[in-house]
């Protein structure tokens, strides 16, 4: 698969710190930068790294629901398994494979810093092929997983109870759950260029707040109600409009539209 292979983050932001005017404009540059190399992958890279990241992803419901499978019934139990969801994350992440949600803010930095219809086209196309790629991956994943003998029947009960727990929510409480998604993903990849060998944890904590909160990730969300589909549980319509409409309309709305203008329009303060 071809994944992004740049210079670390943290390495950015230790040679850019000192010359721009705060911590927080070094982190900005560090993410425009990134975003900038993004932007000018060819369509076959974005795809294939889009592709491993939605296979990729798989693991936080695999995880999840295997932890699940195996811890008595109680309260506690809950707040265990949700660590399993952290796995996809960290995955993805270390790796560097193309997750949707983290171009809400990477790639949208550099149109923020320099708005041209030309990267505006080359957003709209990396989104694009990023968000198919996810999509894919993840189907591709919960078909192997409903086909293949891996499992028993209590722990494919498991899977389908996961999915089904994300459809109970309605179009307005996906759409609002999605945006916190979206806020606390975003947040999450302003943060891991300046936490140098922390960045695991920062990972790990973000996500697991987004499992114990309940909150709708377009991609994570994506593996356990194509489940569904592939079970004859849910509809395909009711996975395109119940779920992906909403759950990806809050993520870009929670990643974009408020923390990565919010934070950009700080560092232009800053600057000015």
């Amino acid at each position: 698969m071809n994944n992004r292979s740049t210079t670390p983050p943290s390495n950015d932001l230790q040679l850019d710190g000192d010359r721009l005017p705060s911590q927080a404009a070094a982190v900005h540059e560090t993410i425009r930068a990134d975003g900038e190399r993004e932007l000018t992958r060819t369509t076959s890279a974005l795809f294939w790294s889009a592709l491993a990241a939605g296979l990729s992803m798989s693991f936080s419901m695999l995880a999840k629901g295997l932890l699940d499978a195996h811890l008595p019934d109680s309260s506690v139990a809950f707040l265990v398994s949700s660590l399993g969801y952290t796995v996809g994350f960290l995955v993805v992440i270390l790796a560097r494979q193309q997750l949707f949600t983290e171009n809400t803010v990477t790639a949208v930095l550099p149109l923020m810093s320099e708005p041209h219809l030309f990267k505006l086209l080359r957003l709209l196309r990396l989104w694009s092929v990023v968000l198919i790629g996810n999509l894919v991956g993840t189907a591709i994943a919960a078909y192997a997983i409903v086909a293949m003998p891996l499992f028993d029947g209590k722990t494919h009960e498991i899977f389908l109870g996961l999915g089904h727990h994300v459809l109970e929510n309605d179009f307005g409480e996906m759409f609002a759950k999605g945006v916190i998604a979206g806020w606390m993903i975003a947040t999450m990849v302003w943060l891991i260029p300046a936490a140098g060998q922390a960045k695991i944890w920062v990972i790990l904590i973000v996500t697991y707040l987004v499992a114990i909160g309940g909150f709708t990730h377009i991609v994570a969300g994506s593996t356990e109600v194509i489940y569904l589909v592939f079970s004859g549980e849910a509809g395909f319509g009711e996975y395109l409009l119940g779920f992906v409409l909403p759950a990806l309309t809050g993520n870009v709305v929670g990643g974009t539209f408020i923390f990565a203008l919010i934070s950009h329009a700080q560092i232009r303060s800053d600057s000015e």
